[in-house]
């Protein structure tokens, strides 16, 4: 049994945090772990919202600190070192096995913290995606500038200083420890896992079918944000071809920001007022709506850096029933869809392409207990995802 730290930079009540670490720390918990948690806040809560929010953690120890936007790198810097002081600071009172990581600002914080103290933790990297392609892929940061340079640089010393890793995809895998494929530990024999983003399967495949008003009509879902790595034009026109070579199509969009923005693309794409459902869904409902649909789009801009990515509304749209349209380069999309026969690919982003997408989509039957099947095998919360976090957790320990 271990005693860890997990930290986040991102805010406990975060719809990420409670589906993609709250959940995971829960299945640390089933090996008898001790969890503790430290989150950033946007704003600080009050007495109220912590006992709600400690209340809702229950066994897991939860510490919080607040998250500086502005001037955006003085800020984060501001973090990590504020950070790393007060991980130290539970590291002298606590003395943890373990301080988990997640993505690289936090792992500064914990290279630094176990810098400070006398007590030496190990340290899970729990990289998720590449960082600084990511921002040069998005042109927030130049090509090969000096910010990129310097992230890189330290990068590489949080690399060397970590124990361990997580990462998303196996392409991941392949790209940072190709010696891991088969041994599962690097050059140094450090462990390292591929662990995708889970859901739990059952939740998904027992929820209640919500009426959206659809009747027997082709649903298309979409869940999740608009603009930045998501490919929001390219899904509008697949949508509007779709209803070209279907009229019956429906469009449900489930978002948390900028629902107008899809009201205003939809009608662009010839949809009336009852042809689509755009609808702000807390995460635990997803399920229901999603058990109204015939297939879940996934359309994320192809870069170096998204070889990394596991976007979790694939693994909802699975889980659900629902093949996948996605384009390719994406993590291991393209390999789930090739290998599991859960979807289409679309290859050219044009309305040829899309046309070529839907009609094949329409032409794969009824595979819904495929698709359940293949979430189930490579995307269940507990047997996929806890249970190798559990074994990570393990062998960092020596058992």
């Amino acid at each position: 049994m271990a005693k860890s730290l997990y930290i986040c930079y991102f805010g406990v009540r975060e719809p990420l945090v409670r589906t993609q670490v709250i959940a995971y720390l829960r299945e640390l918990q089933t090996d008898g772990h001790e969890i503790h948690l430290l989150t950033f806040e946007p704003v600080a809560l009050t007495d109220t919202g912590e006992t709600e929010v400690r209340e809702q953690l229950g066994e897991i120890k939860w510490h919080w600190l607040r998250y500086h936007r502005r001037p955006s790198a003085p800020a984060t810097l501001y973090d990590v070192f504020n950070g790393a002081r007060f991980v130290a600071k539970l590291l002298k009172r606590h003395r943890f096995e373990i301080l988990h990581a997640r993505i690289h600002v936090p792992m500064m914080m914990a290279a630094i913290a176990r810098k400070l103290s006398p007590h030496k933790s190990k340290i899970l990297f729990d990289i998720r995606g590449f960082f600084p392609e990511e921002y040069t892929d998005a042109g927030v940061w130049p090509a090969n500038g000096l910010l990129y340079r310097t992230t890189k640089r330290v990068e590489r010393w949080l690399m060397n200083e970590a124990d361990a890793f997580v990462v998303l995809t196996e392409r991941a895998r392949e790209i940072l420890f190709p010696e891991s494929e088969a041994s599962g530990a690097d050059h140094r024999q450090r462990p390292v896992e591929v662990i995708p983003c889970c859901v739990d399967t059952e939740r998904f495949e027992q929820a209640a079918k919500r009426d959206i008003g659809s009747g027997d009509r082709f649903v298309l879902a979409y869940v999740g944000s608009f603009g930045g790595w998501y490919l929001t034009d390219e899904m509008f026109e697949f949508f509007r071809v779709a209803r070209l070579v279907d009229p019956s199509v429906f469009a449900m969009i489930l978002t948390q920001r900028q629902p107008e923005r899809a009201v205003v693309g939809l009608r662009a794409c010839g949809y009336g007022d009852g042809d689509f459902l755009i609808k702000s869904v807390p995460p635990g409902e997803i399920a229901e709506y999603l058990g109204s649909a015939k297939a879940g789009i996934s359309f994320i801009k192809n870069s170096y850096s998204k070889q990394a990515s596991s976007p979790t509304k694939n693994a909802e749209y699975l889980a659900s029933g629902l093949p996948l349209v996605a384009n390719i380069g994406i993590g291991d999309v393209d390999e789930l869809i090739a290998t599991d026969g859960v979807g289409v690919l679309i290859e050219r982003l044009d309305a040829d392409g899309y046309r070529a997408g839907f009609e094949k989509l329409r032409g794969l039957g009824d595979i819904a207990e495929r698709c359940r099947a293949s979430a189930r095998e490579r995307f269940d919360l507990t047997t996929v995802g806890g249970e190798r976090y559990r074994r990570m957790y393990r062998r960092l320990m020596g058992s």
